[in-house]
């Protein structure tokens, strides 16, 4: 089973991420470029909601255990790959020419949380779920273009109280700050309101690109630019 797929509702396309605690690995990261690509060549296709089949986690991360078996064998050039591919999945969604909403139906950590600030809005319910960077206490930095388009998803300020402390934060509290368009009740009340956001959303690709390409180059720029030198020098753990 792919761990990522899509369906049509309307002209929205509903991303299902699938794999377990959806985890990233190089197959995911692929799938989800294979999927972005697949709903482009739908020209119905107006907005993109992206959800988990697993009702517990949104996205936990980073697949550790599959980036543990690279660092044990050494696999330098696949690890450097991947650190580079997710980098690019970031860009293809911070440059998607149609809305692409993340409805954050369970916990959203690490890779998972930074995955959802890619995205141009977030839903989130409220009843489960935390949103989380442990990148402090695992010894992980934040590449300088995570960092940079993390921080148009969320205030400065509350996203460096995030990013320092690790702390767990629940949908009222990233409501209060505007980090996501609105605290859900439950998954009913998330997937009405994410979906009928998206709906509103019949831009124009050309446009909706351009504006978006504009507004996310400072970032894209950095994740081209400056992520690469980190990669390609393997600072990616920090172990004191």
């Amino acid at each position: 089973m792919s761990p990522i797929d899509w369906r049509r509702d309307g002209a929205v396309a509903i991303v299902v991420m699938q794999k377990d605690d959806n985890t990233m690995n190089i197959d995911f990261v692929d799938g989800m470029f294979d999927v972005l690509d697949a709903i482009l060549e739908d020209k119905d296709m107006t907005a993109v909601v992206i959800t988990s089949g697993n009702k517990k986690n949104w996205s936990i991360g980073l697949d550790m255990n599959w980036l543990g078996t690279l660092i044990a064998e050494n696999d330098v050039a696949l690890l450097k790959r991947f650190m580079l591919r997710i980098d690019d999945m970031f860009k293809k969604i911070l440059l998607y020419p149609l809305p692409v909403i993340a409805a954050i139906n369970g916990h959203a950590f690490g890779s998972g949380a930074i995955l959802s600030c890619a995205c141009d809005f977030r839903f989130m319910k409220a009843d489960k779920g935390y949103f989380c960077f442990p990148e402090i206490d695992l010894g992980i930095p934040f590449m300088p273009g995570q960092l940079a388009f993390c921080q148009k998803a969320i205030p400065v300020q509350k996203f460096q109280e995030l990013l320092l402390t690790g702390k767990r934060a629940g949908a009222k509290e990233l409501e209060a700050c505007q980090a996501i368009l609105k605290a859900c009740a439950d998954e009913a009340e998330l997937f009405q309101e994410a979906i009928g956001f998206a709906r509103s959303l019949h831009k124009k690709r050309g446009i909706f690109g351009e504006m978006k390409k504009r507004h996310n180059q400072p970032m894209v720029t950095k994740l081209e630019n400056e992520d690469s030198k980190y990669i390609d020098s393997m600072a990616v753990l920090i172990s004191d």
